[in-house]
């Protein structure tokens, strides 16, 4: 075990947990006491029972999201049910209260059957101002956020599009910094689960607002099995299916490898050390690569740059150019909820994409991204997002 991993059992050991629930109100006299319950608070409720902008007001609504996981994909551990999920949802709802001043509520779920993880969410809409999905594995988390987007509020995936928006913003600076342009740029993805696919769709502006989405040239996936191609088409799950509508133009097919060769950027969200020396020398003058397997990315910085990268990102918070999801989701939330959005546009998601890359001034191949620790970054990103939801609602 790491070092990091025994410090953070004696963190945990130590605390008991990394959240609690605070009172924003005094309760130290009998008036104190009819204010924050009965029976005053019988006012607030005939306020707020037909009035969701008194709700989100007057009630945690306005200030809370869910954060809810099946515990079917966590971090790297893969399948490993609620309870082993709930320490790192706990994370999050810390991220979250410091970053951008929300409270998340960690729920895991005794379940993970589409339908009735879709019931669950539904059933406690009410309480909250916005859902954060989490650690949900493909496909199933495809369809369980497709069908909680009619429900009232945000209902985000962020394993698909928090990972997907910081991606996007490394890589316009990336092209920014090495004098590409993104419309001219070829892409290799390795991995075609949530964040993968989620990743291709905004490279190639799936569902995006042309107005502002700006399409790489082509992308293709790769799985386990090699390029996601029309050859492949029958043995390919539903999700898979859909890469191969707006992904693979030339229907090429082969290996990793194969997708490789003269290739502009790597974009890895799969396994450790799947890449070498030859396979960077193999792509475009001075590639881009962001290996985001963790904690081993599919390879170095180190061995990267000897080969000729131009850029290179992990996901690792001890490596240059981070690609962190926490640069995005509480930003992203907080928007939402100033904005009182019914949901989280694929407008949004652009705005905040270009809202994160713009807060790195002085870029350099070591800075494409802002530091994950940086809180300037959330109320720019939140900016964002509330504006786009007013600018293009639908």
């Amino acid at each position: 075990m790491s070092d990091f991993g025994d410090r953070s059992l004696e963190l945990h050991k130590k605390h008991g947990a990394k959240l609690g629930v605070t009172s924003k109100v005094p309760l130290e006299t009998r008036d104190d006491l009819s204010l924050a319950y009965t029976p005053g608070v019988a006012a607030v409720s005939e306020a707020v029972k037909d009035n969701d902008a008194a709700a989100r007001a007057m009630t945690m609504k306005g200030s809370s999201v869910a954060i809810v996981s099946d515990g079917s994909a966590v971090l790297g551990l893969g399948n490993i049910g609620p309870t082993g999920a709930l320490p790192v949802m706990e994370g999050k709802a810390v991220l979250f209260k410091e970053f951008a001043d929300i409270d998340g509520i960690p729920l895991v779920l005794d379940t993970q059957v589409p339908h009735e993880i879709i019931q669950v969410v539904k059933r406690i809409a009410p309480t909250f101002g916005g859902i954060n999905l989490e650690d949900i594995a493909a496909p199933q988390c495809f369809e369980i956020e497709n069908k909680l987007q009619d429900i009232g509020i945000p209902v985000f995936h962020d394993d698909q599009h928090g990972t997907a928006i910081v991606l996007l913003a490394a890589l316009i600076n990336a092209c920014r910094l090495t004098g590409r342009s993104m419309t001219g740029l070829k892409v290799v993805i390795n991995g075609a689960g949530a964040a993968g696919t989620a990743i291709a769709k905004l490279l190639r502006c799936v569902g995006q607002d042309s107005r502002i989405c700006v399409p790489v040239k082509d992308v293709l996936v790769c799985d386990s099995k090699g390029i996601i191609s029309r050859l492949r088409f029958d043995e390919l799950n539903n999700a898979k299916r859909s890469l191969v509508g707006f992904t693979n133009r030339d229907d090429r097919s082969g290996s990793l490898k194969d997708a490789l060769v003269d290739a502009d950027v790597f974009i890895g969200v799969s396994v450790g050390n799947l890449l070498n020396q030859d396979d960077v020398r193999s792509m475009a003058k001075s590639p881009i690569i962001f290996a985001m397997a963790n904690p081993i990315p599919e390879i170095m910085p180190d061995e990267a740059m000897a080969a000729g990268a131009g850029v290179v990102g992990t996901g690792r918070s001890d490596l240059p150019n981070q690609v962190n999801n926490v640069l995005a989701f509480p930003g992203i939330f907080r928007g939402a909820l100033d904005a009182g959005a019914t949901r989280i546009t694929e407008h949004m998601k652009i705005r905040a994409a270009f809202a994160l890359a713009d807060c790195v001034e002085d870029l350099t191949a070591d800075r494409v991204l802002p530091d994950p620790l940086d809180k300037s970054v959330a109320p720019k990103v939140a900016e964002a997002a509330r504006d786009a939801w007013f600018e293009m609602p639908g």
